[in-house]
């Protein structure tokens, strides 16, 4: 017998979050995953420079009026990000998140997290080469998804409250 016992798994309990805000969320929730990945994008286009890509729960549809638009961005020295966020007089607070690389393996990665269009961003920096493998899910143990502009514009444009894997 498992020590979790019957509670559920990460990826269940996403599920159900999907579940309820299709079930309860309607219109509202539309309209509040569609601001928030409105605001992703423009913050996309203003760090174009470092290939950003949406992940988490603004991307997957399962985010609420308290989550953070995720980027990952790709700068080899993590200061370049904190020097453009200057020149454009954003104010923002340096963090660090840990991401498991994979399953034995899990590393520190600086980050930036500034308001933008009424929401949260949160910028984790990862090495330019860190493009081509996503750190693995806390949800699933796979590669976070991860939607480049393009995609989150249609995302927009669709309307649609759930992203599929």
């Amino acid at each position: 017998m498992s020590s979790r016992g019957s509670l559920p798994n990460n990826a269940e309990i996403e599920q159900a979050l999907g579940e309820h805000h299709q079930l309860f969320g309607g219109d509202s929730h539309t309209d509040l995953l569609r601001s928030a990945r409105e605001a992703a994008l423009s913050a996309m286009q203003m760090l174009s420079t470092f290939e950003p890509r949406l992940v988490g729960p603004v991307l997957n549809g399962t985010a609420d009026a308290n989550s953070a638009v995720n980027l990952h961005v790709f700068s080899d020295q993590p200061e370049t990000v904190a020097v453009q966020l200057d020149s454009m007089a954003i104010s923002y607070k340096p963090y660090e998140r840990r991401l498991r690389r994979n399953r034995d393996v899990t590393e520190t990665y600086a980050g930036f997290e500034f308001h933008h269009q009424s929401a949260d961003v949160q910028a984790t920096v990862f090495p330019v080469d860190g493009i081509r493998q996503a750190p693995l899910s806390p949800i699933d143990g796979k590669p976070m998804q991860r939607a480049d502009a393009a995609r989150v514009k249609g995302l927009i444009d669709e309307g649609g409250a759930a992203q599929e894997p």
